[in-house]
């Protein structure tokens, strides 16, 4: 997955929390230009140009931009422009006012913190980020995802005991149907699976009407295929998938298809046509929920998460891929093996 999934999966997430006023553009007339062509550059999908251009923005506005704050965040991570992200989240930690305003401005800090120690294996980067969610819950205690991700930056501190109280502590604040809270559950049993490069929880409705998430497949290999009607290379590899189904019918192996079909009877007809019988459900557009969860621009995309929900394997395209799975399913089955003999 890109550096940019987890700061993307988190921002979505901060609803509850965030003012309902709209986010401050730029007030100077040359950075309302400058930003008004980073967006126009983003359109184009020119991502490089596009920074450049918010930077411009944020510079010509004395550094009070908060609009190009955030944009230069979320795409200084996907490039890796890390000064440029930092310099950003500052920006907005000293330009914010309002204890809640604070505590968010503090925690994305502490996301692209996140970002940083993930993308550079940088220790300092997880400390720096224990310190930003730190500060957002003593702006404002009642910050349930600051909790959580206070205790994923104290895992990879190595802090586990740490870690594992700030995780018991999330699911005392949030729902029980939560996805996140089930991740919770298996992090306070183990807390060492924060270090891993962790698929990122979801429940989401099938095409049957089950509510299936994430956390509800472990112990099985789940393959994640976002496709949808019109692309014609996904088209292309549907036989494939159906043959990946038939070949390992019956192992622990669960086939999930994510249509970005945004016409619901088109994608039922072709399920039903095609003898699509694994998992189904429909994301409706590149910017659905599970789309932006896996950072998915391009179809067909193919995610394989193993028997412990850790992401293994990703491709855009059809690929050979029954190797892989195949490792993965016999490792799933000795898991099973070792679960049943445990008295």
């Amino acid at each position: 997955m890109r550096p940019c999934a987890l700061l993307l999966i988190l921002i979505f997430s901060l609803a509850p929390l965030r003012a309902q006023d709209a986010v401050p553009g730029p007030s100077n007339e040359k950075a309302r230009k400058s930003y008004q062509q980073a967006m126009n550059y983003l359109q184009q999908r020119n991502t490089l140009a596009a920074l450049d251009s918010f930077k411009k923005a944020d510079k010509q506005d004395d550094g009070r931009c908060v609009a190009c704050q955030k944009q230069i965040i979320k795409y200084g991570i996907s490039v890796g422009d890390w000064k440029a992200a930092e310099v950003a989240a500052a920006e907005g930690v000293e330009e914010v006012q309002g204890a809640k305003n604070l505590a968010l401005a503090h925690y994305e800090f502490g996301i692209l913190l996140m970002n940083e120690g993930n993308a550079r294996h940088k220790e300092e980067s997880f400390q720096r980020a224990h310190e930003e969610m730190s500060k957002a819950l003593a702006a404002f205690a009642n910050f349930p995802l600051a909790v959580f991700y206070d205790g994923m930056a104290l895992a990879h501190l190595n802090d586990d005991a740490g870690a594992k109280a700030q995780f018991e502590r999330y699911v005392g604040m949030i729902p029980a149907g939560d996805p996140n809270r089930q991740r919770a559950l298996l992090l306070i049993s183990r807390p060492e699976m924060a270090r891993a490069r962790m698929a990122p929880p979801f429940a989401v409705t099938m095409l049957d009407g089950r509510h299936v998430s994430l956390d509800d497949l472990r112990g099985k290999v789940v393959l994640i295929d976002f496709w949808a009607t019109w692309c014609g290379p996904c088209r292309e590899a549907l036989p494939h998938i159906q043959e990946i189904a038939r070949k390992f019918q019956g192992q622990p192996l669960v086939i999930l298809s994510v249509s970005l079909d945004t016409e619901e009877n088109k994608w039922k007809e072709f399920v039903a046509k095609n003898n699509m019988t694994w998992l189904n459900c429909r994301d409706g557009r590149f910017d659905g929920e599970l789309a932006r969860l896996f950072d998915v621009h391009a179809i067909p995309h193919t995610f394989t998460i193993d028997a412990d929900g850790v992401l293994q394997d990703e491709h855009i395209g059809d690929a050979a891929i029954e190797g892989k799975l195949k490792k993965q399913i016999a490792r799933a089955k000795e898991l099973q093996a070792t679960a049943q003999a445990t008295p």
